[in-house]
């Protein structure tokens, strides 16, 4: 069920720009054929996001033509104009009577390093989009996860390395594939053994379970400075209802993975795109959405494997 990485999903290309420094970075999900049928779920607290309002239930759109995920916080933001103007170029875009108008969302994490903060602009977001190809799809400090950090919540200084993490799972029906980029404040941990993955330890190097010690000391994280952003893409034809109970299970992934998730001082963002559009069957609506939570867990992990 798990593909070697990195992978290729028929439908969409991934690129990466990672700063010189290593300190940050954007990633881009691009459906090949024009528009792909989106939704977004945000759960955590201080998100900073782009076009999200317009994948609401009602909206007019509900489709995009790339997804960014970018570092640099607020600023990292200023990407996204660069995949609008390659996405411009190559003449896509939701059509109007004036021009075809490139539909990019987004989400950012925190990764200003202090004294030489550093983000990526729109000259980044071009070079991202430039460079997606079908077999994008890897993990690694590159891109989006190129200065990500977790296991932060009781004190910065005990961060563990990260990055970007990738899985893929193929169902009869269709493929589910996962990019995650894991800048969490809390600890990374192996939902099928309990094993801490990348944790904070004490004087003595044994782990320490974030979620029993906040409860009895006051963190030092700072707030807006953590984030897990993700994108999820499918070959399943879909619907906006399947995409929907997709972002909630991956949600359910998240939560399983990182200890504690979704706090008032993460972003967690999941957009979930569609290649193709249709109505599954009720059958193929579960196995997606545990697909979906599977996906999430086995790239959270892969986004820490490597440190």
């Amino acid at each position: 069920m798990e593909a070697q990485e990195p992978f290729a999903l028929p439908g969409f290309r991934v690129g990466h720009w990672t700063h010189p420094s290593g300190q940050t970075g954007c990633s881009v999900v691009i459906a090949e054929d024009g528009l792909a049928l989106a939704v977004v779920d945000v759960r955590g607290g201080a998100p900073g996001t782009r076009e999200t309002d317009l994948l609401q239930r009602g909206a007019l759109v509900q489709r995009v033509n790339a997804v960014l995920l970018t570092g640099g916080s607020a600023f990292g933001l200023a990407a996204a104009e660069g995949v609008m103007q390659w996405l411009r170029e190559q003449g896509r875009g939701f059509p109007t009577t004036a021009l075809p108008v490139p539909i990019v969302a987004a989400a950012v994490l925190y990764d200003l390093v202090p004294g030489n903060p550093l983000w990526p602009d729109a000259t980044a977001g071009y070079a991202a989009a430039q460079a997606a190809r079908p077999d994008g799809w890897q993990s690694g400090r590159l891109g989006a996860g190129a200065g990500a950090t977790v296991a932060k919540l009781l004190d910065p200084a005990m961060a563990q390395p990260s990055g970007l993490g990738v899985a893929r799972i193929d169902l009869p029906e269709g493929s589910i594939a996962v990019l995650v980029a894991v800048n969490a404040a809390g600890m990374i941990v192996d939902p099928a053994t309990g094993q801490f993955v990348a944790a904070p330890r004490d004087q003595d190097g044994n782990p320490i379970d974030l979620r029993w010690a906040l409860l009895r000391q006051p963190p030092r994280v700072q707030p807006l400075e953590q984030t897990t952003i993700a994108v999820i893409a499918t070959t399943i034809p879909a619907d906006t209802d399947l995409l929907t109970r997709m972002a909630i299970a991956a949600h359910d992934g998240v939560a399983r993975t990182i200890w504690p998730a979704h706090t008032v001082v993460d972003g967690d963002t999941v957009f979930v795109l569609a290649a193709q559009e249709g109505s599954p069957e009720p059958f193929t609506r579960i196995r997606a959405a545990v697909a979906a939570e599977c996906a999430m867990e086995m790239a959270i992990l892969a986004s820490v494997k490597h440190h």
